[in-house]
Formats: structure tokens, C-alpha cells, sequence
């Protein structure tokens, strides 16, 4: 029995130690790329699971290739069968909308764009289905793109394939949809547009990087929540890792059109912080006199819509025309 007990202090004690010789292991809890459902999928071939729908590689820096996904709107469905991956470039040119959909930890394109019962309707049933473009990115080391995560060049992954986009449709309106940790790098990412004098449009769940933090200690280190000094390690390794994702700093100087979506049953990340972020945009937008819409729309707990059902809104393509992006041309 004392051996047991003795075995249970040893290995309780050895966490904190391995987080501290080894910081890498906390940035990869975060990011989770290393969890890929189902693993046998090969994402080269989004036919198989997702019609009208081609997929594609760009070089975002030397040694990184990352993965993309792209859904046609549905005025173009009937053409696309048997088309090539340059006619799909192409169609980025038609005026319509695009949005670049960026996911949460743990995730890959095929989790948010294809799997049933979840996404699938945001993306395909009314996002293409409302008509418009939508390009699902794989950051740097997540499904079948190349390289590490961080949050540097995850931000990087989705800068460039926002500059890309912007160049094949020609000036149309380019909109960063985040989801969960895709916020923060939505936002540092419209960080650096808006730096290069351009004007990217949001439309995420938000939260921070506090959030991402709890949500650990809620997962993998609740045990720990009282231990003396341990939150304060994990803050230290986070920095060690240049993981911040910041958007209560980035929305401080963003004057972009804004939408947050939110549910109050969000059991992930908690409701009231996407309310204070959306307040700290307000408050922007007034302190800059910008012209810009910053809208909140707030899901009663009831519809039980969390942190991965907002899609059930029946009415959501309507608020994203409305609030984010002019209509799409029918």
C-alpha cells in the first residue's frame, strides 16, 4: 500500500518537472495536431467524403506545405464534376464572397469541413449552399501539411493563403472565419492585414488564450488546480512557446467588420469572454470613429448549441450577409 501511495506522489510530482525540462509537450497539448479522426483518411481526396470540392498544397515558406480544401457556392456545383484544380482557382475570380475557415486544436480540414453532424452544414449546407467560396486551411503540422505548429507560423499559413485568395478573386471580399483556437489566429492575422493597409473581415467563436488555458486545467491538469505555482509555470512555458494568441490585444486596434457568434452553453469557452472581447471591439470602433459593423449575436442556453452547433441556426446565413459580407451574387 505504501508503495502504491509513494508510486501516485511520484508520478503526480514528475508533471510539473517533465512540463519544465520539456515546454514543447504543453505546446502540443494545445494544438493537438497530433489527433487526426479518422487517420486513414487521405485528405488529398476530398471527393470521398465531400462532393464539389477540390484540394490543393501551398508552399507557405520554405520546408512547409500546407493542405487547403476548397468548396465551391452552389450556383457552380453542376459544372465542377471532372474539373480541374486550376478551373477551381479560377472560380475564385466570380465576385463571390470567400471565406477562409480556420479551425480549433485537434482538428483537420476533413474534421471541419466534412464530418457529419457537426460542421458540415456551416461550410457546405450554408455557407456554399448560401453561395459562397470556402477555403479550409490545415496549418503547418495539422492533417497532412508539413512542418511544426506555433502560433507564429500558424499565423503565417494563414496569411499567405489570405493573400493568395485575394490575388485569384481579384479584390473581392475576403472574410477569416475562426473557430475556437482559429480566433486567435484569425485575429493575428487580420493583425497583419490591416498592418498592410488592406481591410480583412471577421467572423468567428471567441476567446483567448486564458481560455485555453483553463480549458487544460479542466482536461489534462484539474488535479493540479491548487497546486502552489503550477498555473504560473504553465503561463511561463506558454511564453517559452510564444503562445499568447491575444485577442483581447489584437481587437485593441482592429477597425474590420466583426461578427461574434456565441452560445451561452458554450462549455468550452465560456460566454461571458466572448462578450468582453466583443465589448473591447466596440469600444475600438468608437475610440477610431470607424464605420464598420461589430455585431454580437448571443444563443440562448436552451437551443443547446455549445461550443460546436451554432450551424443549427436556421437563420445563420442571413446573419452573415447581413453582418459580415455583402450578399453573394446570385
Amino acid at each position: 500500500m505504501k508503495r502504491a501511495v509513494l508510486f501516485l506522489i511520484t508520478v503526480y510530482a514528475s508533471v510539473p518537472v517533465i512540463l519544465y525540462l520539456f515546454p514543447w509537450i504543453l505546446g502540443h497539448i494545445i494544438f493537438a495536431h497530433f489527433l487526426r479522426f479518422p487517420y486513414f483518411l487521405d485528405l488529398s481526396r476530398p471527393e470521398d467524403v465531400l462532393n464539389h470540392t477540390c484540394n490543393f498544397y501551398l508552399n507557405t515558406e520554405d520546408g512547409v506545405s500546407v493542405g487547403v480544401w476548397h468548396t465551391l457556392p452552389a450556383s457552380q456545383w453542376e459544372d465542377a464534376p471532372g474539373k480541374s484544380p486550376e478551373w477551381y482557382k479560377e472560380t475564385l475570380g466570380d465576385g463571390r464572397p470567400v471565406f477562409i475557415y480556420l479551425h480549433g486544436n485537434g482538428a483537420t480540414r476533413w474534421d471541419e469541413s466534412g464530418r457529419i453532424g457537426t460542421l458540415e452544414l456551416i461550410l457546405i449546407g450554408i455557407l456554399s449552399a448560401a453561395g459562397y467560396h470556402v477555403l479550409s486551411l490545415d496549418y503547418r503540422g495539422f492533417g497532412d501539411s508539413t512542418g511544426e505548429p506555433s502560433e507564429a507560423g500558424m499565423t503565417s499559413d494563414a496569411l499567405y493563403l489570405y493573400h493568395w485568395v485575394k490575388k485569384q478573386s481579384r479584390g473581392g471580399p475576403v472574410c477569416l472565419w475562426g473557430h475556437s483556437l482559429g480566433t486567435g489566429v484569425a485575429t493575428n492575422t487580420a493583425v497583419k492585414v490591416q498592418e498592410q493597409g488592406s481591410i480583412c473581415m471577421l467572423l468567428q467563436y471567441l476567446g483567448n488564450c486564458k481560455i485555453f488555458l483553463h480549458t487544460l486545467y479542466s482536461v489534462f491538469f484539474q488535479m493540479y488546480m491548487f497546486l502552489p505555482g503550477f498555473e504560473s509555470l504553465l503561463w511561463s512555458i506558454l511564453e517559452k512557446n510564444n503562445i499568447v494568441f491575444a485577442n483581447d490585444k489584437n481587437l485593441k486596434t482592429l477597425t474590420s467588420p466583426l461578427l461574434v457568434l456565441h452560445s451561452k452553453d458554450d462549455d468550452i469557452v465560456p460566454y461571458n469572454m466572448g462578450l468582453k472581447l466583443y465589448q473591447i471591439s466596440l469600444q475600438t470602433k468608437k475610440e477610431y470613429n470607424a464605420d464598420v459593423p461589430v455585431e454580437m449575436i448571443s444563443y440562448s442556453a436552451n437551443l443547446g448549441f455549445s461550443h460546436n452547433s451554432i450551424y443549427l441556426d436556421p437563420n445563420l446565413s442571413n446573419v452573415i450577409g447581413r453582418s459580415a459580407l455583402p450578399p453573394p451574387e446570385k
